[in-house]
């Protein structure tokens, strides 16, 4: 059973703060273009000829920045769990946005997959199943950021290096790259084959 109800969670935001990064829980614009800051610098500086999954895509937030940064894949699929999500991401992007619950459904492989903020409120079953779908559907790389350290939330999802390594064990993940210390209690993942 998950620790917060996803939707409710997410809708609330979005019912509260409207389309802007508080309505998919992030503090600010700034911390979110942080994060994806960091995410991009896991991924090749030309992402023309590649493929990459938005897993848990919000309103197609990353679409908008690798855009600016001049970053756009050969193809970009947003995919969330929140159908009200994957039809305002399909609308504002004009690019394919599925709804699917990445907990326990198989994705097609494509290059890349990414993810911002879409473990923050799963359990640590749900985190490993969530993780294992991504990661099977890349065929290069996974790269993810999630809240780190060894705290206790009632809502939230923290991992620490030595659940992720476990993680990527049980995987079998080629290469595992981290960088933190760009924000308090957050880690940015690298899943390479």
């Amino acid at each position: 059973m998950p620790k917060t109800d996803n939707k409710t969670f997410y809708l609330s935001a979005l019912k509260k703060y409207g389309i802007s990064p508080r309505g998919v829980h992030w503090l600010n614009a700034e911390k979110q273009h942080l994060r994806f800051d960091i995410m991009s610098s896991f991924l090749p500086e030309n992402l023309s000829s590649y493929t990459l999954i938005d897993a848990g895509c919000g309103f197609g937030d990353l679409y908008f920045y690798l855009q600016k940064q001049q970053k756009i894949p050969q193809k970009y699929i947003g995919i969330d769990v929140i159908e009200e999500f994957c039809t305002l991401a399909q609308e504002r992007t004009n690019q394919k946005i599925l709804c699917h619950n990445l907990i326990y459904e198989h994705l097609a492989r494509e290059d890349y997959v990414v993810c911002s903020g879409a473990l923050n409120i799963l359990t640590p079953f749900e985190t490993h199943l969530f993780l294992r779908n991504c990661y099977n559907s890349a065929k290069i790389g996974f790269v993810f950021n999630a809240l780190y350290g060894e705290k206790e939330s009632a809502t939230y999802n923290f991992l620490t290096k030595k659940k992720i390594e476990m993680i990527a064990k049980t995987l079998n993940v080629g290469t595992v790259v981290y960088k933190e210390e760009y924000l308090k209690n957050d880690i940015t993942v690298g899943f390479f084959r």
